[in-house]
């Protein structure tokens, strides 16, 4: 088990659940890729191998993005909001970013 570095772990905000929501932006142009969760495990993987792992709440275990779909998130940037209850990973998206295999998981619903 990867040990996430005391310091960023006392910055950190949790949820009830130990986790903490991650936000993958793409590099260059700023777009949302996709939202998702981290436990301190999945960011200390984060940035000791600069690709996205994140935490699934469904399936209660760690994901590397890509690891089965090949869409991979290279990691450039980690970036910790003013609050420590957001984390933002600056991203090489290659491939669809959302498992519907839409480029974002932002692409469908558009509000307003």
């Amino acid at each position: 088990m990867t040990t996430l570095d005391p310091a960023i772990a006392a910055r950190l905000k949790r949820n009830a659940d130990g986790l903490v929501c991650a936000v993958a932006q793409a590099r260059g142009t700023g777009e949302v890729l996709m939202v998702a969760w981290m436990n301190d495990e999945a960011l200390a993987l984060t940035l000791e191998t600069e690709q996205a792992t994140y935490f699934s709440r469904s399936r209660n275990t760690l994901w590397v993005k890509g690891e089965t779909s090949g869409h991979t998130q290279q990691v450039r940037e980690v970036r910790l909001d003013c609050d420590g209850d957001t984390i933002l990973l600056v991203v090489d998206q290659q491939g669809a970013a959302c498992h519907t295999g839409a480029r974002t998981c932002f692409d469908e619903d558009r509000l307003r």
